[in-house]
């Protein structure tokens, strides 16, 4: 690969991975501030644990509305190009996010706040649905095809880098502002944030495959149809093999911030000073893990962190139930070194590598998208499961998330090419659908 094409790789990664932060950003502070604060300010409830499971419902639905945003993004970027879908997804995703920093509260506005709220979540939920698709595809698909792993591995640091501003934001307000702007304060400065983004994104070229796939008249009149008929159990497996990474992460940083709350065990500042850490070792965690799968494979990798997310629930939970401040913060940061980011980091590459060009987009936004229906519902069971049985409900659950997708994982092909290489294969590309 000539220097050229090497920088214009690592300008359009890097460029993913700005743009992937802002919108992780808006979707984690809303996690934050529903775990810690929206039970109270936006639902009439005189039981904490009614208004946490409450404000976790309204996490659910920007979950819900994924698929959708997942599929509108699937679409049009298979149709239209993978860089006007980013430019949408950041527009609709920032919009969202500050209104509702202007929103009334319950005492203010009564039913119509959480009413609005909701809708709100809906759009968030639908914008970031589209955003993951096109950015990993944007760093794929200007990337070596021996260095898949790696490249791809860097729009990813954009989920590590969004919680971590997400959580200083809030350290940062609760030290410095009172009352209401405690929360309102990191929705509001997402406006700047998402202007930075969509300034940086739009420098970029668009796909080289997408282009390949317009020059050879191979674009689909409706892809995600086209995908889901010729290649719905791929999109099932990747449901499946995002369980221990979408599925424990939330576990591990939205349920944890009300867990330690009703199990009067520790403070929300812990778990979040834990998810900070955590989120900085990530920012070279994710490259590594993906440089590794380039040379060893995605499958191996991958592994990793799901043995890694069946053996650590329990152990997760004994340390947090300590209360020591160290304990909790080694626990929360252990948990996304070893469990989150060996499987996040190769999933972009391994993902895309599973789909033809010409539904690429349609195909990995609809499996990826379509897991978080069920991870945004996972800290509404996992609050139902500690009412019932205490701690060890969510624990095992955490570790159950870890063989779902070590099963799955077992039945996808490997695609890395210096793995197939070694074995004596060749790593074809996969053929186009017939338009």
């Amino acid at each position: 690969m000539n220097t050229s094409k090497r920088g214009r790789a690592v300008k359009v990664a890097v460029a993913s991975m700005i743009g992937s932060a802002v919108e992780s950003y808006d979707f984690f502070i809303y996690g934050t501030a529903a775990a810690a604060w929206f039970g109270k300010i936006f639902f009439h409830t005189a039981e904490p644990i009614v208004g946490i499971m409450a404000a976790f419902a309204t996490l659910a639905i920007g979950f819900l509305m994924r698929p959708l945003g997942g599929y509108l993004a699937g679409h049009y970027g298979d149709r239209i190009g993978r860089k006007a879908v980013l430019f949408w997804s950041l527009v609709a995703m920032g919009g969202a996010t500050v209104l509702i920093g202007f929103l009334p509260t319950y005492s203010q506005a009564g039913v119509v706040a959480p009413i609005l709220l909701i809708l709100l979540r809906m759009i968030q939920g639908i914008g970031f649905g589209a955003e993951w698709g096109g950015a990993v595809l944007m760093a794929c698909e200007h990337a070596p095809a021996k260095r898949r792993g790696f490249f791809g591995a860097i729009p990813q640091i954009g989920i590590p880098l969004g919680l971590l501003l997400a959580n200083g934001a809030f350290l940062l307000s609760g030290a410095l502002l009172e009352g209401d702007w405690i929360w309102r304060t990191p929705f509001l400065m997402s406006f700047l944030m998402v202007a930075i983004g969509i300034f940086i994104r739009m420098s970029v070229s668009e796909s080289p495959e997408f282009e390949a796939v317009k020059a050879e008249n191979k674009v689909m009149k409706q892809p995600a149809l086209e995908v889901v008929k010729s290649d719905w159990r791929s999109i099932l497996k990747i449901v499946g093999l995002r369980m221990a990474e979408t599925g424990g992460y939330y576990i591990t940083t939205s349920f944890m911030l009300s867990y330690v709350a009703l199990a009067h065990v520790s403070t929300t500042r812990h778990i979040l000073w834990g998810t900070l850490i955590g989120s900085a070792v990530g920012l070279v965690s994710h490259l590594m893990y993906g440089a590794l799968s380039d040379r060893i494979g995605r499958r191996p990798v991958f592994m990793f962190g799901a043995l890694f997310t069946i053996a650590f629930g329990v152990p997760m939970f004994m340390l947090i139930n300590t209360g020591a401040i160290i304990m909790v913060i080694v626990a929360v940061a252990l948990s996304l070194l070893f469990s989150h980011d060996p499987i996040f980091a190769v999933e972009a590459s391994w993902f895309s590598e599973q789909f033809p060009a010409n539904v690429r987009s349609s195909g990995i936004s609809l499996g990826y998208n379509g897991a978080s229906v069920i991870a945004g519902l996972l800290p509404i069971i996992a609050t139902g499961m500690f009412g019932a049985f205490g701690w060890i409900g969510p624990a095992l659950m955490f570790s159950a998330l870890g063989v779902v997708s070590a099963c799955c994982a077992l039945t996808m092909r490997e695609t890395a090419p210096a793995v197939l290489e070694k074995r004596g294969q060749r790593a074809k590309p996969e053929p186009r659908l017939a338009a």
